[in-house]
């Protein structure tokens, strides 16, 4: 999915891909939303969309963690 242009795709299909992902998939899909979302590029709306459904996905991974286990994993690549 990271090749692939998140925004536009399908959003029925966006939503069933991220299931199957690794944690560090998913972790990886929000990070490209997030800077999506802060360089302005694209639909915001479409964007910030897609960001809840992946804090859904994380939400179901990781209950009552809110974004804990994504802040880590980017904390973490930040430091490489």
């Amino acid at each position: 999915m990271l090749g692939s242009d998140i925004v536009k795709e399908d959003v029925a299909e966006f939503v069933s891909r991220l299931e199957p992902m690794t944690d560090d998939e998913v972790f990886a899909v929000m990070k490209q939303l997030e800077d999506r979302s802060e360089a302005g590029q694209g639909d915001t709306d479409e964007i910030l969309s897609r960001i809840a459904l992946v804090e859904e996905e994380l939400d179901r991974r990781f209950p009552g963690q809110l974004l804990a286990p994504y802040l880590t994993w980017k904390k973490s690549r930040s430091t490489i």
